[in-house]
This record gives structure tokens, sequence and C-alpha cells, in this order.
């Protein structure tokens, strides 16, 4: 059976450091007719477990532990029966969000999680968050950056536990040394490519 990359988008709210945002969240769905991953779990449950239907839910992988992430993940756990993984550096995130209930298991870089045949393999990405996590599948020619790399560069850092010369040494180490013609499938907004942000990466600055 044919692997492939499915998308839904979801609506709600982001809140970090007393502050509330209206968001717009791409949750991906990677598998076959039988089986799925999901990356991340924000906002409407019964959505994104109706774009799964009756497939095996592998797991539910977290890029990070921002609430707009991470604020559906228990009760699609639920609805879907498949376990929560989040890198445990963001734990502290996690907890603001879901303070008396831990992720099922950890991510851990370099780790492959597999499904429908194709592999995808945990980049440890960290500076939008310490624990942001990429998911790069080399058979599908494919990335999902969560909120670390969207088209036009790095995600945000003006937040609490977020470092901007971090996440530029993440980019750079970890994604841009991916193949060119790798899609980006971001958290957030329009796909775009490996070959389109390195191109324009020089251009990074600092937020003021």
């Amino acid at each position: 059976m044919t692997t492939r990359i499915e998308q839904i988008v979801t609506d709600g709210v982001f809140e970090l450091d007393g502050g509330r945002w209206d968001v717009q969240n791409n949750v991906w769905l990677v598998g076959d007719a039988q089986e799925c991953l999901l990356i991340d779990a924000p906002h409407d449950p019964a959505a994104i477990a109706e774009l799964v239907g009756g497939r095996d839910v592998v797991a539910i992988a977290c890029t990070h532990a921002h609430s707009d992430h991470v604020d559906a993940a228990l009760a699609l756990s639920e609805l879907v029966d498949a376990p929560v993984l989040l890198h445990p550096d963001d734990r502290v995130l996690w907890d603001l969000v879901h303070p008396d209930h831990a992720p099922h298991a950890e991510l851990a870089d370099g780790e492959t999680l597999t499904v429908a045949g194709v592999d995808l393999r945990v980049l440890h990405t960290p500076g939008h968050s310490p624990g942001s996590c990429c998911f790069h599948a080399p058979a599908l020619s494919a990335v999902f950056t969560g909120d670390t790399l969207f088209e036009g560069g790095p995600g945000a850092t003006g937040r609490s536990y977020s470092d901007f010369d971090t996440i530029v040494a993440s980019i750079t180490d970890r994604l841009l040394t991916l193949p060119g013609s790798t899609t980006v499938h971001t958290g957030h907004g329009s796909r775009t490519t490996i070959a389109a942000e390195a191109a324009n990466a020089s251009q990074w600055r600092r937020p003021e």
C-alpha cells in the first residue's frame, strides 16, 4: 500500500507568558490505509480522529509542547488509542498545559519511528523550545518541522524557553544539511523546501 502524507488545519488559541493568540495549526498524518502516525495534536481531537478514520495510530508525535501543539493530545490519545510522544526537554512546557498527566513516552534524538513501512528519524532541534523535534522521512522526501523552520526562516524565539542563536544552529546543523528537494511540512502556514530556506539563511536576523 502507498504511504501518503495528509493534512488537517485546526483553529484554536496559543497561550504562554500571560498572552493569548488565535492560531491555525497544521496536523500531519503519515501512513497508508491501515495505519498512521500523527504529528502534533492541536485544538480539535474529534476532527483529527475523523481524519484517522478506522486506521491504527502508532503514535502521536509532538514536535514540541507549546499549548497550541499539545492541548488536544490527551483527548486525542483516548479517541485513537495511541501514545503521546514528547522530548523530555519540553516537559516544563507540557506541564503548563497538562499538569496532572505526563506524556506516555519520550522522544530521543536519532531514534526511528516507523509507520506503514516508512521510517521517520527524530531530529532534536532546540531553539523554539528546549525539546523541539523534527521528523525526517527520507523515503517521502519530507521533514516535519513544527515551529522550528517555516517558509521564510526560523520560528519565533521571543518567549520563555526559546533562544534565537540556538534555533539557527539547529536549523543550520540538522535541517539545512538535508537534501535541498526535501519538502518542509511546517506547524503553521505553507510548505516550503530545504533549498528555498537555505537560499535565504544569510538574511536571518535576531528579532528586535
